[in-house]
């Protein structure tokens, strides 16, 4: 794999980090299975790309591609707490609905950025710094940019997270009905994580759009498995869980997610194409999935002495 390809698998890695934050939200912090996911993603792709190309600020399209995403959460949420419908058909319902909303928002399958201001624009006073690297000028400058999004996200994702409201957050996902014997208003905690989830992973679908020069309808197709990939493989590498600790491990994971793609992918030997990339995720997440017990084989054999 060439420094080019690496830098990409960097890139993207980079991006799909905000999508594992927003998995890690509903899957981990709330324990709402969301499918949501594979429709808020390229919801926030369609509003941002959409109005970049009508002139739109890039930063003010991102904004409201947040707001769209956070509201395609709340549906989900809603058609799961006041219709009693199970959350995995709810986000099914929402993301199937989704499909023709974003072809909707872009009048057309797919919508081309080539030359159009983004935010990545927004961090060219960082080209000296990437000029005295002496690294690809273009996706070097689109990995910092991404890298201080990411870093500013998470660090606010955080603070979130270990703030009284937060706190309230997981307590609801943890446990729904002492959370409730303690007076918390646990529809409340899950209509705003939810939201929350899904405006991560919108936004995560603007800056794909933008970074990648294009909008298309069908972006999202598995999007919601690797995000779970990589708070798979981050739970795997990070084995402690502080709430800090956790949101960096999602943005390891997604990242190392990428690169063990892009190396599976770009390996002659194994005779892989682009096509392969599901059988690939599939090999990854359950490798993931084994790599504890196998790292401790003795825990089985102690639990059965124990027992």
């Amino acid at each position: 794999m060439n420094l080019i390809s690496l830098i990409g698998a960097i890139e993207i890695g980079l991006i799909f980090a905000l999508v594992a934050l927003g998995v890690y939200i509903s899957f981990r912090v709330l324990d709402f299975p969301d499918l949501t996911v594979d429709g808020s993603f390229p919801l926030g792709a369609a509003v941002a790309a959409a109005m970049i190309a009508g002139g739109i600020n890039p930063v003010l399209a991102t904004g409201v591609a947040i707001v769209a995403g956070c509201l395609a959460g709340m549906t989900t949420a809603w058609l799961n707490i006041r219709f009693g419908i199970l959350h995995l058909l709810a986000g099914i319902l929402t993301m199937t609905a989704l499909f023709s909303v974003n072809l909707r928002v872009m009048g057309r399958p797919n919508i081309p950025l080539i030359n159009q201001p983004t935010v990545i624009d927004l961090f060219s006073w960082l080209n000296p710094l990437v000029a005295a690297v002496g690294l690809p000028g273009r996706p070097t400058l689109k990995v910092l940019a991404l890298l201080i999004i990411v870093t500013a996200v998470g660090a606010l994702l955080a603070r979130f997270l270990t703030s009284e409201f937060g706190l309230a957050m997981r307590a609801t996902g943890a446990n729904p009905r002492m959370a409730q014997a303690q007076g918390i208003r646990t529809d409340m905690h899950t209509y705003v994580g939810i939201a929350l989830s899904n405006g991560l992973v919108a936004l995560a679908g603007a800056l794909f759009a933008q970074t990648a020069g294009f909008a298309d309808v069908t972006v999202g197709t598995g999007t919601v498995i690797a995000g779970l990939a990589a708070v798979i493989l981050g739970e795997t590498m990070f084995r402690t869980r502080p709430i800090v600790l956790a949101i960096f491990s999602c943005v390891v994971g997604a990242i190392t997610y990428r690169i063990a793609i892009a190396l599976a992918l770009n390996t002659g030997w194994l005779g892989l194409q682009a096509s392969d990339l599901n059988i690939v995720t599939a090999v990854l997440v359950g490798l993931a999935l084994i790599m504890p017990s196998v790292a401790n084989p003795m825990r089985s054999l102690l639990k059965r002495r124990t027992s």
